[in-house]
């Protein structure tokens, strides 16, 4: 199948996110991965004519609700077609060179730092920053070659980009899964909401 017939989904995140990842097994790998910044824009792909479907994390076994994915969901008429859980490992990713023991500062999407708060307690002395997604922050991490920063995020993002791992299994518990929805403009379980979801700490 030519590129120009695959199917266009789009996902939150730069390629390299869990939700990339989550795409590729919901639709198989002959797909056209469209990255958008926020969840704003990712609900606004089907209507901008960027894509045909879109794949939203709406809730994580370790911290509940994705709630601002939870809220546009509630506001969209569009249909869900399909979902799927995936098992989610944090790391500790740095730039080529760099040490656990050097690191001041870790940046990551808000749900992945919260996935770590066992791991971040421990370590006080790293600044926590939330960014708009995983794997764009391995990337300025990689781009940026400062030894003292770090991201949270998958080893997707970390062999994408290439960083150094420094740290695997951060996440809280072992149990550490997501759960995404695949939507489309196909009318299948409209009125999903908030209080359906199924997955629960």
């Amino acid at each position: 199948m030519s590129s120009s017939h695959l199917p266009r989904v789009a996902f939150q995140g730069e390629h390299g996110a869990f939700s990339e990842e989550a795409a590729v097994k919901l639709l198989g790998p002959e797909i056209h991965l469209v990255p958008r910044r926020t969840f704003e824009t990712l609900f606004s792909s089907l209507d901008e004519g960027l894509a045909e479907f879109l794949v939203v994390p709406v809730e994580n076994t370790l911290i509940g609700a994705i709630q601002p994915a939870v809220d546009l969901l509630d506001k969209s008429s569009l249909g869900i077609v399909g979902e799927v859980a995936i098992p989610i490992r944090q790391l500790l990713i740095g730039c080529p060179g760099a040490v656990f023991g050097e690191i001041v500062a870790v940046e990551s999407h808000p749900a992945a730092l919260a996935q770590c708060e066992r791991f971040l307690a421990a370590h006080p002395q790293i600044e926590r920053i939330e960014t708009e997604d995983t794997a764009g922050s391995v990337a300025r991490i990689v781009e940026g070659r400062d030894r003292t920063r770090a991201a949270i995020a998958g080893r997707r993002a970390a062999e994408l980009y290439g960083g150094s791992i420094l740290r695997e299994n951060l996440e809280d518990g072992s149990q550490n899964y997501t759960r995404f929805l695949l939507l489309s403009e196909q009318d299948s379980w409209m009125g999903f909401g908030s209080n359906n979801l199924r997955l629960k700490n």
